[in-house]
């Protein structure tokens, strides 16, 4: 028993050293943040956006076992409205972001971080922070699927790209709400805007989407705004721009895993999709080719007879009895002609 309390005691005294060195870690990381968003909303600790994470991957978890016993809901107006809504949001972020980085002349390759009161600089940093929000209003995209019961919408793609976006810019705003953070949100907003767009319109049903040929793009965009910030991030990596070096650092890094998660996507949806499709239309020319017909659609144009291979064995031995018959007419008027010659040449003999 006295060595049981012996390793109780050496193990809490681990566990405070450890606590204590955490807490002075933490308390020197807020000493070097940006002092100008401290008492914005979210913002003084992270506590409320980790147990909002937390709480976006809890309804993951076990959202599509709740709604499982329930038929899917309808929401088709809410899809409208919200759809809409956030692509209105993300046009604000962007466009705020464009005007007053034009204003400041912020550079796209490296822009070190204004921390002071400039109004400007404040407008900057107020863009990011909605920015930030707008991550956590986008847990609704999640939601409305597993009301919906979409779950196979549910990939390890949506759920890592929703959950470690809003994580991750909190990070963003605390320490360096502005210089070159402002370039990746402005790109972004700017995608998205184009996407809510296309999830809005898709959500009025098929007499609009049969227009909407234009999805796949947006995951081509997408690729292309990861692969630009990555290049950008490394970029400065290289030249020793003026931002915080760990912010590049982690920057290349998480544009590098979504450059691979959304690449694969992009395969699976629509490349190997469309291998699919044309591998069914090449074998069903080919399989119409024996029988003279075409196809167009997948569809025979040729005309189709409901007649058994019976009744093709049959016309075949009927066919064959008539040649049969004709022949032996053949054969049988010959004879005849013969015997007429033979008597006729005797005749005259």
């Amino acid at each position: 028993m006295e060595r049981f309390f012996v390793l109780l005691w050496v193990t809490m005294e681990v566990i405070t050293e450890q606590w204590n060195q955490f807490k002075d870690r933490y308390e020197w990381a807020l000493s070097i943040a940006d002092g100008r968003v401290k008492d914005w909303p979210l913002m003084h600790s992270p506590i409320p956006t980790l147990a909002l994470a937390a709480a976006y991957l809890t309804m993951v978890a076990f959202g599509p076992k709740i709604m499982a016993p329930y038929k899917p809901f309808n929401l088709r107006v809410p899809l409208i409205i919200y759809n809409l809504s956030v692509m209105l949001l993300n046009l604000y972020i962007g466009v705020e972001l464009a005007i007053v980085s034009v204003k400041l002349r912020y550079s796209w390759f490296c822009q070190p971080v204004d921390y002071s009161s400039n109004p400007l600089e404040m407008r900057i940093a107020a863009g990011l922070w909605w920015y930030y929000i707008s991550k956590l209003v986008e847990f609704a995209d999640t939601a409305f699927f597993i009301l919906r019961k979409k779950n196979n919408q549910l990939t390890f793609l949506h759920v890592y790209h929703h959950s470690t976006m809003f994580c991750l810019w909190w990070i963003g705003i605390k320490w360096v709400a502005g210089g070159s953070s402002f370039l990746a949100a402005m790109m972004n907003s700017f995608v998205h805007v184009v996407m809510y767009l296309y999830y809005g319109l898709s959500a009025f049903g098929p007499s609009v989407q049969k227009y909407l040929w234009w999805k796949k793009h947006i995951t081509c965009i997408q690729l292309i705004q990861f692969s630009s910030a990555g290049v950008l991030g490394i970029r400065a990596i290289i030249v020793g721009c003026d931002f915080p070096l760990w912010m590049q650092y982690a920057l290349v890094v998480y544009m590098s895993s979504f450059i691979v998660l959304f690449g694969q996507f992009y395969v699976q949806a629509y490349r190997k999709k469309q291998r699919r499709i044309k591998e069914t239309r090449n074998g069903a020319v080919s399989h119409q080719n024996g029988t003279g017909g075409l196809v167009a659609n997948g569809v025979t144009t040729s005309k189709v007879t409901n007649k058994s291979p019976s009744s093709h064995a049959s016309k075949s031995n009927k066919d064959s009895k008539k040649e049969d018959h004709a022949n032996g007419e053949a054969r049988t008027h010959g004879h005849t002609r013969t015997r007429a010659q033979a008597r006729r040449s005797r005749q005259d003999s």
